[in-house]
């Protein structure tokens, strides 16, 4: 299948894929869906006596407010719940973003979801995981103790990163079986990435995007039970199309989940257009 064909293929088409597509309504019903699975999940562990690990985002961010609205409406109580963000921008190799910053995704978390949830029902904080370089055992030793993760959510971004991990910069080589291997480390952002990411937050600022961050790796995602990836913006188009039915490659790094038993990809009408 050439460029031409895949980026042609619309609505049921796209459900023939090597990474199965859901198509939703539109941009909020993709949020709610992605929210309501969240909620159910935790429930459905919490009447088992069970604990819940996921790994969540920081783009998409909508789907928090849904979230939000059925744990306390609910009374879901989230105790026995750990989330561990995906990244986290820095301002160099060594120094992260402060949390102060509004680009921060820390604080944004907070804003959106943690400071929302009533008291009563919020888990502890050291159940709130940021990944930073001094916490990188910690995360694998949360996600071993757990026995994997209950579900990673995520966005897929332009480049095919999955958090942060894009592909190899020019003139780095590393086939498929290292890269699923990468863990939490200190990355640099692509060009491409930071030029998209600017649109929301900077108008196309791109310079003032940060040129690194912390992120998980494959490594980690790949130790989840379910990936759910949802994707509703017009570029997403090619993204979606491109993880689903080319082949598999380090530099379209989403496209390696085609191997993992229980990844689906969630969109909106728009994108599947």
């Amino acid at each position: 299948m050439n460029n031409k064909e895949w980026l042609s293929l619309k609505g049921e088409e796209l459900t023939k894929g090597k990474i199965p597509i859901d198509i939703y309504k539109d941009k909020e019903t993709t949020f709610k869906e992605m929210a309501i699975l969240m909620a159910d999940t935790i429930k459905e562990n919490n009447e088992k006596g069970k604990k819940t690990l996921f790994i969540v985002p920081l783009g998409p961010v909508g789907q928090y407010k849904y979230f939000v609205e059925i744990v306390n409406k609910e009374r879901i109580p989230l105790k026995n719940v750990t989330f561990i963000n995906m990244d986290e921008y820095m301002v160099d190799e060594d120094t992260l973003l402060s949390e102060e910053d509004t680009l921060s995704f820390k604080n944004t978390m907070y804003r959106l979801c943690y400071n929302q949830i009533d008291k009563d029902l919020l888990m502890d904080e050291s159940q709130r995981i940021f990944p930073n370089p001094n916490n990188i055992d910690l995360i694998d030793k949360v996600i071993e103790e757990h026995g994997g993760v209950d579900i990673c959510f995520g966005g897929i971004g332009i480049t095919g990163h999955v958090a942060f991990n894009e592909p190899p910069h020019v003139g780095e080589t590393i086939d498929i079986g290292a890269y699923k291997n990468l863990g939490t480390r200190v990355v640099k952002i692509s060009e491409e990435t930071r030029v998209v990411n600017s649109m929301d937050d900077y108008d196309g600022a791109y310079y003032l995007v940060p040129k690194y961050a912390i992120t998980i790796g494959f490594k980690e995602i790949l130790k989840a039970k379910k990936i759910r990836l949802y994707c509703f913006r017009n570029w997403h188009k090619s993204v979606v199309r491109r993880a689903s039915f080319l082949d598999k490659s380090v530099f379209f790094p989403v496209s390696l989940l085609q191997d993992h038993p229980d990844t689906r990809i969630g969109i909106s009408e728009e994108v599947a257009e």
